[in-house]
């Protein structure tokens, strides 16, 4: 189908949970491209993590074909995106495919924050955007409010919106009927030159990697060389064709058409998200716009419960870079932990899935040290340096000037919440920007703070603060000056490297308190004393004591006279020094993730 008009590229945006999954099931459905026996909840979501927390971490595409109210056979291609803050960049180039967005708000909670960022988004991008007002069949919802926030949060208009339920499918057809009338077709390119965005990949271990895109502008057909335009690689496509919730060869992909390209590449590191293709032999000269390299902001290091899993660790760590092109890693080593490997991830949430993926997907109990962000370090010889590791942190009289990552944070909170949540931000050194009134009940708060304050329970705490009402949303806005320290914690005056954690030093004290309160419940306690401290350099910050084990004995008097009792005691006395001064301490698994723990848990 080469007709323009009858083509129609959209995605859905919302906030976490609203529902994006379980539209995509019902317009997936309505369309009968997968017989019933073969359906299941939560169809482009491949993962076992994505359908237990219901969370969506590849973005997905389908071609749905649709027969409209006019008689007319529409061609309906649906990306459906990622709706977690961390997979930003994912979400941004699957709105850049499109020509419009289905911006869905959940008819009980209302606009939250990733509501508001993505449907920025979608405006930077020129999209027609259709308001969808999902779970009306819910007691709670509220369509009269929710109606009002999209007008006055939003600035669209409220009578526009379409009503739905995902989850029964009342207003389905009605919403097939608005991405057919409201959304704009594809725009033709007079060029005449081949330029396609890639907006997604994935790896299949048969055939390579395969590669999704959106034709902006000529064709490319099987058997064809194709041109990366910002890495300059070229490749030989094997296969073109559409998504049908399978492959659907088609041999060609036209203007305006989402498919996928199969090329013969070997690892999805190779396909660079954003970036432009054209053909080799008629090149375009200029890329899409919007590309960028993704960066890590969090790092952590992974190492093998049992140290004789490092090889396994690996391969696996490799098969798991082929699927994640946003996963960084190189290797690392620990005097406490081995032989491991240091990981740069795109926030928590990725670091979570990662961790998960390694467990299940790979059978690896795995490690990981307490999660740092990258500190940029001016030396007093003026040299610079990035560092995300401890272990690579210069000495102390040596760093003229340091700087942290920060971030502007957005939450939206009913009113009821808005004393501890500020009194949470302030803890957490935020400077509050902005305070905007939605409505009555709902507050926008903008804030800037570190983003190394947010790794650690900030997002637990807020959740609880406002009993799950306040939603969180963030990007990161560059470096700021801040007073840094490390933190060695020291068992019996022995560092343990794996153990050492950067920090802000007015917040170093608590850190370290913490660290050795959680390690003082782990270690088993020894025929002689346990001194956990923690230090900044040469100075003792916090100390945590594990009491030994005492042996009786006087176990065997029975009675006698008392300095004999003395006697024995004094003997167990000197044998307890001899033991502390070759005495060294084992520590469990346990106590390397109790580290990592908040103090509420």
């Amino acid at each position: 189908m080469t007709d323009l008009s009858r083509k129609r590229n959209f995605c859905i945006v919302a906030h976490i949970d609203h529902g994006k999954s379980t539209l995509a099931d019902r317009l997936i459905q309505k369309a009968r491209i997968i017989d019933d026996r073969q359906f299941q909840n939560q169809i482009l979501d491949n993962m076992d993590i994505e359908r237990e927390r219901g969370i969506t971490i590849k973005s997905q595409a389908v071609t749905i074909p649709y027969t409209a109210a006019d008689g007319n056979l529409y061609e309906l291609n649906f990306v459906d995106t990622p709706g977690h803050v961390d997979f930003s960049y994912e979400v941004s180039r699957a709105i850049a495919s499109c020509e419009g967005a289905l911006l869905l708000v959940d008819a009980s909670q209302g606009v939250e924050s990733q509501t508001l960022s993505n449907m920025y988004m979608a405006l930077e991008h020129n999209l027609e955007i259709v308001p969808v007002i999902n779970k009306i069949d819910l007691p709670a919802a509220d369509i009269p409010s929710v109606k009002h926030q999209i007008e006055h949060d939003l600035g669209l208009d409220g009578d526009d919106a379409v009503l739905v339920s995902a989850k029964t499918g009342q207003g389905i057809d009605e919403l097939f009927e608005a991405i057919v009338t409201r959304f704009p077709p594809p725009v033709h390119d007079s060029s005449g030159k081949t330029r396609a965005l890639i907006f997604d990949c994935h790896y299949d271990p048969y055939r390579g990697v395969v590669v999704h895109l959106r034709m902006f502008s000529g064709s490319i057909r099987a058997g064809q060389m194709i041109r990366f335009i910002n890495s300059g690689s070229e490749y030989k496509v094997e296969n073109a064709g559409i998504f049908r919730i399978r492959l659907e060869d088609t041999g060609i992909l036209t203007e305006g058409d989402v498919g996928y390209i199969i090329a013969g590449i070997k690892t999805v590191s190779d396909v660079q998200v954003g970036d432009t293709i054209t053909l080799a032999e008629d090149p375009a000269q200029e890329a899409l716009p919007g590309f960028k390299e993704v960066k890590p902001v969090v790092f952590s290091s992974i190492y093998p419960i049992d140290s004789n899993d490092y090889e396994e660790l690996r391969d696996s760590m490799e098969k798991l870079k082929l699927n994640d092109a946003s996963l960084v890693y190189e290797k690392d080593s620990s005097l406490a932990l081995g032989h491991g490997f240091r990981c740069g991830f795109l926030g928590l949430l990725h670091l979570e899935v990662i961790q998960e993926r390694l467990e299940r997907d790979f059978d690896q109990s795995v490690i990981f040290t307490a999660p740092s962000v990258r500190y940029h370090i001016t030396l007093t010889n003026g040299e610079e340096k990035f560092i995300d590791n401890p272990a690579d942190y210069p000495d102390q009289g040596r760093i003229a000037a340091a700087k942290e990552p920060y971030i502007r944070a957005s939450i939206i909170t009913p009113s009821g919440y808005l004393g501890p949540i500020i009194a949470l931000c302030t803890e957490k050194r935020g400077t509050q920007t902005n305070m905007q009134y939605l409505d009555e009940k709902r507050v926008e708060l903008t804030y800037e703070m570190p983003l190394s304050e947010v790794l650690f329970d900030f997002y637990d705490r807020l959740k609880s603060y406002s009993r799950g009402y306040a939603s969180f949303d963030y990007d990161v806005i560059g470096y700021q000056e801040t007073d840094l320290v490390k933190i060695d914690i020291l068992i019996n005056g022995k560092s343990v490297d794996a153990l050492s954690q950067l920090a802000y030093k007015g917040n170093a004290y608590e850190r370290a308190r913490h660290v050795c309160e959680m390690l003082k419940g782990e270690i088993a306690r020894q025929q002689f004393k346990i001194a956990i401290q923690g230090a900044i350099g040469s100075q003792i910050i916090a100390r945590e004591t594990v009491n030994p084990v005492r042996k009786d004995v006087l176990a065997k008097c029975y009675g006698g006279d008392i300095t004999r009792k003395r006697k024995l005691l004094e003997k167990q006395k000197e044998g307890k020094k001899r033991m502390k001064m070759v005495g060294d301490v084992e520590l469990p698994q346990s106590a390397f993730l109790a580290v990592l723990k908040t103090k509420e848990e």
